[in-house]
């Protein structure tokens, strides 16, 4: 097998989309929207075609050449097409099947503004970026957003935007336009840096981010898995900045570094090129960072002269050797896409190397675990009570929450790490190795998930298997493991073993028997109130201790209910001589509730029978 490769944190992909290079002829664009290549022949009055990354999305039409092509894109689900011809609008082509290619035109409402791009951001929406600001259009309904200004470099020199110097994207779910700020390095100054504005649908434009370069030259910029890549081409490497990560806030703005040192794409290579290429022929290795690249968003890389398109892609598995704080890593990892396997390959490798000084740490990381579970928990949860209490046939229908890898469960953890953990051999001490699982289950309960008895059984079998039975004697008697009949069934089984076993598990059967009793009691009243036998309910919460602690309006709705007037007085009587008992008065407190039954009870029988007593 080949040695993993450390030193690559980015690559791209395997299967390049190939399509027809550029030529005199054929002008090639990218649309960001469905991922797909344009090569555009004389205009588009001799073709276009349109391919993306899966070989089913080649589209090929012809259109009208009314001049120079300056960027050319389709809509989600490819029904509206946009055409840029001149700096001042940006034409329309409807694609829906069964109906005319009607067009339309769209201008650029800024006075004097001229439009350096744009992006599609759903199916109808469009966003002009212009030498000015932002517009918001909506196909068919076209408004303006609110103008926003772009802080720009000191240095005369340096105001010419470049259209490469600005870009959309959408990063954790939110909309950012990305500035790329050059700027010469100076003492105070460490050179370009990356300005995210937050853009809203309503309300003003925001600034929210920077990102710190330190560096000067030329860059380019991609989003991928949420990360924004900085590729910078005098050194070929790229830079990765998330914006998730702890960072420093100046009261305004987060200002953030590189997650790592700034490294290479993985080197590949590529299919010779030209007509005569034959299958037997070696690939070539793949100029990176070539200076006929050009980056578009969010995850794509296109050598238009070698008539090839790739995806970037992130690679977590060398990340875990090079970022040693684990709760950062952690952190990181957590909000990545295909992030499972490789969280619970790093919770094995740092309990397989761990020490009794690391305790803290993994406590660490399993609160950031199950933060992320029981934030998936309550969404699923609240989705549920949504549906069953008829929200979703309302306007407003409830999604049902997305359960990403990033949610590790208590079956992931002992599947893959914890019970992998404790069957090793391995030199760690048997208290630190029974410490981790509890240090995963106060996780647990910290967070109010409830704890699968699987767990339970897993800690108990590693006390007793290193003979620790003061410790598990420890945890049943303080409750610190959760009674439940499976884990009285394993204590029985662990009698011969550990003889005190046999009686802790009948302490704990004893134990769930009450609290199915005082369950019970509650439905055994509640039955009685619902027959109106309500002398026999009080008998009952009597003969059972809890007639302290009932409710006297429950009992006296129901007394009351009957029509039976000498059952209401009795049963007033009753709560009188128990307010009488606990607080040395027989009035009702104003918690309770019953002033409705204390007027009542004036109005049958008068003020003075307030002062009499009737035992039941």
């Amino acid at each position: 097998m080949e040695a993993p490769s450390y030193g690559h944190y980015l690559e791209l992909s395997d299967t390049p989309v190939q399509f027809e290079k550029v030529s005199t002829v054929n002008n090639v664009f990218f649309d960001e929207a469905n991922k797909q290549v344009f090569a555009v022949r004389s205009g588009g009055a001799t073709g276009v075609v349109v391919k993306g990354p899966d070989d089913k999305t080649c589209v090929s039409f012809r259109m009208e050449d009314k001049g120079e092509v300056k960027c050319i894109k389709f809509s989600l689900g490819n029904k509206i097409l946009a055409v840029q011809r001149t700096l001042k609008a940006v034409d329309f082509i409807n694609f829906i099947p069964d109906l005319p290619q009607t067009e339309y035109s769209q201008e650029c409402k800024t006075k004097n503004a001229n439009i350096l791009s744009f992006c599609w951001i759903t199916a109808s929406e469009i966003v002009f970026i212009t030498d000015q600001g932002i517009e918001f259009y909506q196909s068919g309904t076209m408004s303006k957003m609110p103008k926003f200004e772009i802080e720009l470099p000191a240095s005369p020199k340096s105001t010419n935007l470049s259209l490469s110097d600005i870009i959309m994207a959408t990063i954790y779910g939110q909309l950012y336009v990305l500035y790329l700020k050059h700027q010469p390095r100076t003492p105070n100054n460490p050179g370009a840096e990356v300005i995210l504005y937050y853009l809203p649908r309503e309300g003003q434009c925001k600034k929210m981010h920077i990102l710190k370069l330190n560096t000067t030259g030329k860059f380019a910029l991609n989003v991928v898995d949420n990360l924004v890549v900085v590729h910078h081409q005098s050194s070929q490497t790229s830079m990765i900045f998330d914006i998730k990560l702890r960072a420093e806030f100046d009261g305004a703005v987060t200002i953030h570094h590189q997650v790592l040192p700034a490294l290479s794409i993985h080197p590949c290579k590529i299919p010779r090129a030209g007509p005569s290429a034959v299958t037997t022929q070696s690939p070539v290795p793949c100029e990176l960072y070539s200076s006929s690249w050009t980056v578009f968003q969010p995850d794509i890389i296109i050598n238009a002269s070698e008539g090839y398109l790739w995806c970037l892609q992130i690679k977590l598995q060398p990340i875990v050797h090079m970022l040693q704080d684990k709760g950062r890593l952690m952190d990181f990892l957590l909000q990545r896409k295909d992030c499972k396997m490789v969280i619970l390959s790093v919770c094995c490798q740092m309990l397989s190397a761990a020490e009794r000084g690391s305790l803290p740490v993994i406590a660490t990381i399993f609160d950031k675990l199950n933060q992320v579970y029981k934030e998936y928990l309550e969404a699923e949860q609240n989705y549920t009570l949504a549906v069953e209490s008829g929200t979703s046939r309302s306007s407003m229908t409830p999604k049902r929450p997305v359960r990403t890898q990033a949610v590790i469960d208590q079956s992931d953890m002992y599947t893959h790490v914890l019970s992998v953990f404790t069957e090793k051999k391995q030199d760690l001490p048997h208290k630190f190795v029974s410490a981790v699982l509890m240090e995963y289950i106060r996780s647990l309960n910290q967070y109010q998930i409830t704890v699968q008895h699987y767990l339970y059984e897993l800690v108990i079998k590693t006390l007793v298997q290193h003979s620790l039975f003061y410790m598990l004697h420890q945890f049943l008697q303080y409750h610190v493991l959760s009674d439940s009949k499976p884990l009285a069934c394993l204590l029985l089984s662990l009698e011969s073993t550990y003889p005190p076993a046999h009686q802790l598990s009948l302490d704990m059967l004893k134990f769930k028997i009450l609290q199915r009793l005082s369950t019970a009691n509650d439905e055994i009243v509640e039955v009685l109130l619902s027959k109106h036998q309500v002398l026999g309910a009080l008998r009952f919460v009597r003969s059972v201790g809890s007639h302290d602690n009932i409710s006297a309006r429950k009992f006296l709705d129901a007394a009351r209910q009957t029509g039976d007037a000498m059952l209401f007085y009795t049963t007033f009587k009753f709560f009188e001589q128990r307010n009488q008992r606990l607080r040395g008065s027989s009035h009702f407190t104003p918690g309770e509730h019953c002033e409705e039954h204390v007027a009542h009870f004036k109005n049958l029988f008068g003020e003075q029978a307030l002062l009499t007593s009737m035992a039941v």
